[in-house]
């Protein structure tokens, strides 16, 4: 048999064959020997092993505060899940094998993260040969292309609707600088030392995200059956809301169908989607102003949600870089001097945000 056929049968996974024992004995050294016999039993090809383990795994992770939570659980929520995925993936299931990869990448923790990107490698590259040779995609199961779709139609704002929400004025202040292609030096120089926010344009034409992201069908077919974190309710300070793990092609339909007043706002929101799904991450360059003065990226984050998704006014640990790839969005900067005025929470959890 050729390697190009295993690589279409199996899922390789080299840091969890050479890792495998050390794991179960620390999982063991925490209590868990149920789990240990479960995975080494999945390991051996038991289905309903994998699956116990994984739901075993799941408990401990919801066991306590995230923080509180052992690491060696979120190790062995990813072990569970790889073994899971496996399964399915021999079986043709590829969008079960990758929503149990995408929970092991999502919940789970770094030790065995290099299988788990690979493996959704092989799982949608088999996937997309499926789709060639006129299998279901994405978000039809009869396999019809549709035509392209626009996220967000350029006629959709209106500018006087947009100036009745908005505080009187909002849109005329000239205190934010708006510069075009702005050259690194002059960042530094005019933005980044004297601590002033700036508006730059003409800088992101080349990224293909510009016209990609707007375009519903590609988005489906290169991250529709991906599994995400959003948040569903008004904002995060609302009691109602919560968070909610659901495929990348059910977000877009909760987002095209945002104008039905009955349902609330699902919303993506700081998410390492580009660590996740790497097609996306093709599709954008990070801007050389993120490096300014010699630091380090902290974090490559996205955003993405229905017209009228509101942030409530915080303050972030790290200066910030927002890229506006597809429709508009209003920001309201206050000054750091004006901070107890803004009447910020006492909570811990919340003390960056404003009551």
């Amino acid at each position: 048999m050729s390697s190009a056929s295993i690589n279409a049968t199996t899922i390789s996974t080299p840091t969890l064959d050479t890792e495998s024992s050390v794991l179960l004995q620390s999982i063991t050294s925490h209590g868990g020997y149920a789990y240990a016999r479960m995975a080494t039993l999945a390991a051996a090809g038991d289905l309903r092993a994998a699956e116990a383990a994984r739901e075993m795994a799941w408990e401990q992770l919801h066991s306590g505060p995230w923080h509180s939570v052992l690491p060696v659980w979120r190790d062995a929520y990813s072990m569970a899940c790889l073994h899971v995925a496996k399964f399915h993936f021999s079986n043709g299931e590829f969008r079960d094998a990758l929503r149990a990869l995408d929970m092991g990448i999502i919940m789970g923790g770094p030790l065995l993260r290099k299988d788990l990107d690979s493996a959704i490698e092989v799982v949608s590259a088999a996937k997309a040969r499926q789709y060639d040779n006129g299998g279901a995609d994405a978000d039809n199961e009869g396999g019809e292309k549709a035509g392209s779709r626009l996220l967000v139609c350029p006629e959709e704002l209106d500018k006087s609707e947009v100036l009745r929400i908005l505080p009187i004025g909002s849109l005329s202040s000239k205190i934010v600088g708006k510069r075009s292609a702005l050259s690194l030096e002059g960042f530094l120089r005019d933005a980044f030392l004297s601590g002033s926010p700036v508006i730059i344009t003409d800088c992101m034409a080349h990224w293909p995200a510009r016209t990609r992201w707007n375009d519903v069908d590609y988005l489906r077919r290169v991250a529709g059956d991906r599994t995400v974190p959003v948040e569903v309710g008004k904002n995060y300070l609302c009691s109602e809301w919560k968070q909610e793990l659901i495929t990348f092609s059910q977000f877009l339909e909760r987002v095209q169908s945002n104008g039905c007043r009955c349902k609330v706002p699902t919303y993506l929101a700081q998410h390492q989607l580009f660590d996740q799904i790497n097609e996306l991450r093709k599709d954008i360059s990070v801007p050389d102003y993120c490096y300014a003065g010699g630091g380090e990226l902290r974090s490559l984050n996205a955003w993405f949600g229905p017209a009228g998704t509101v942030t409530p006014l915080h303050h972030d640990p790290h200066h910030n870089i927002l890229a506006q790839v597809v429709g508009k969005k209003y920001v309201r900067l206050y000054s750091a001097s004006y901070y107890e005025e803004l009447y910020p929470y006492s909570e811990t959890m919340l003390n960056n945000s404003s009551q």
